[in-house]
């Protein structure tokens, strides 16, 4: 398994990231170190980006957004979501890192 994906027996997926807040546009940008890398076009202002990460994740997953939530990091760039009702698969192939 993947370094930035890990797996709960309850099936909750762990996502380790790396977010680059106040890009150009919001994409996956692949891996940085054992994170995978999220641009945000979202500032880091009045948790706008924390509102904008969890918005993309769960529509690029197609997943409620109460299925995605901010375990850590609120404040850092490094971050930790937990999401429910998908798979690893889904969201390897969804984030093209490898």
């Amino acid at each position: 398994m993947r370094d930035w994906l890990r797996v709960a027996p309850d099936g909750r997926i762990t996502l380790t990231l790396h977010i680059q807040p106040g890009a150009k546009r919001t994409e996956f940008a692949g891996l940085h170190g054992d994170a995978l890398k999220i641009r945000l076009a979202a500032p880091p202002v009045d948790g706008r980006a924390n509102e904008a990460l969890l918005k993309f994740v769960s529509e690029a997953l197609g997943l409620p957004k109460s299925s995605v939530s901010l375990k850590s990091g609120h404040s850092a760039r490094r971050k930790v979501l937990e999401l429910a009702g998908t798979t690893a698969e889904a969201v390897v192939r969804c984030a093209h890192a490898e």
